[in-house]
């Protein structure tokens, strides 16, 4: 049987239920990775996810340029600090993409607070009720909100105090099970391992990786397998594919984020994929206990060299991005 996936008739794409992406979706919530509305409406994904970069990317397009262009209007004679006013803007732009998207979808949207608070426990939490104001102003309530904060030790203090109002937090930038361990600990509704920059890492060894012996492959499926062992209830979203293998090898994931090009690829693809990750395999697992606070967090993450420099180049290229967002609204004021 073949089902038409929501969205406009000239969006309208047929998902086979025999394709990996129909498949994918029998055990674990597929989410679109893209800022892109008519992406989204192809995959009938569940949630969306975006970053400053994926934001940045969009408003370059024309079909786009107009929801820019309201944030500048919206927004041009509240603030006399120019800066001030530019990162209004930004905030007010996140939030038209953010309601476009949830017109789109059933659950959740992801909205990132600025990276350049990732070591601001304070600023990172009023950024984060400022974001959630502005879409309850705009008539949307928070449990269909997931603010995006880097996984940092600041970062999970923010968690936790914004966990505990209601407002639901995915923590992202995260690259080791210690942060997911100090995430899941402050009851952060979900974590995104970045499975791609992971092995992108790796591969400065000059060494091949595929399927099983992908590391990023390998470290997700390691902290799914610790929370479900542990009873931990913060969802794992694996995120920042390279290739559909690693999706394939993460079936069975609480959620996977996937950009529109890979899930292309699976909606096209008709191999039987099976369940790889099961909260029922992973209790049978032997696994020792980590019992972790801000000292062994900080000496583990340093401990990891790879989870160090992506951690901090992940913080860098988000904040650049952001700033190039900032620039390119200067240029409409």
């Amino acid at each position: 049987m073949n089902r038409l996936v929501m969205g406009d008739e000239k969006n309208r794409v047929i998902e086979k239920e025999s394709s990996q992406l129909h498949q994918l979706k029998q055990f674990t919530k597929v989410v679109a990775d893209t800022g892109d509305f008519a992406e989204i409406k192809q995959y009938s994904p569940e949630d969306s996810t975006t970053n400053p970069t994926l934001i940045y990317k969009a408003v370059a397009k024309d079909e786009y340029k107009h929801i820019l262009d309201k944030a500048v209007t919206d927004n041009r004679v509240k603030s006399s600090d120019s800066e001030r006013l530019v990162n209004k803007i930004i905030d007010n732009l996140l939030i038209l993409f953010g309601l476009e998207i949830l017109n789109i979808i059933p659950g959740r949207v992801s909205t990132e607070v600025d990276a350049r608070l990732s070591f601001d426990t304070k600023g990172t939490v009023e950024k984060a009720h400022e974001i959630i104001q502005m879409y309850e102003d705009n008539g949307i309530t928070r449990e269909r909100i997931l603010i995006k904060i880097a996984s940092t030790w600041e970062g999970t203090l923010a968690a936790r105090e914004l966990e505990k109002k209601g407002i639901h937090c995915n923590m992202t930038l995260l690259f080791s099970l210690p942060q997911a361990i100090a995430c899941a600990e402050v009851g952060a509704t979900l974590i995104s391992p970045f499975v791609g920059r992971i092995l992108d890492w790796h591969k400065l060894t000059m060494e091949q990786y595929s399927g099983v012996d992908d590391p990023g492959v390998i470290s997700v499926k390691e902290i799914y397998n610790y929370f479900k062992k542990y009873n931990y209830t913060t969802e794992v979203m694996g995120a920042s594919f390279r290739n559909t293998d690693e999706i394939i090898e993460l079936a069975g994931c609480d959620l996977l984020t996937i950009s529109p090009d890979f899930l292309r690829v699976l909606m096209d693809t008709e191999l039987p994929i099976e369940r790889k990750l099961s909260p029922e395999l992973a209790r049978e697992l032997k696994m020792e206990k980590v019992i972790l606070n801000e000292k062994k967090f900080r000496w583990l993450l340093n401990e990891d060299a790879m989870a160090t420099e992506k951690l901090a180049d992940g913080i860098r290229c988000f904040a650049i991005d952001t700033q190039n967002l900032g620039a390119l609204i200067k240029t409409r004021l």
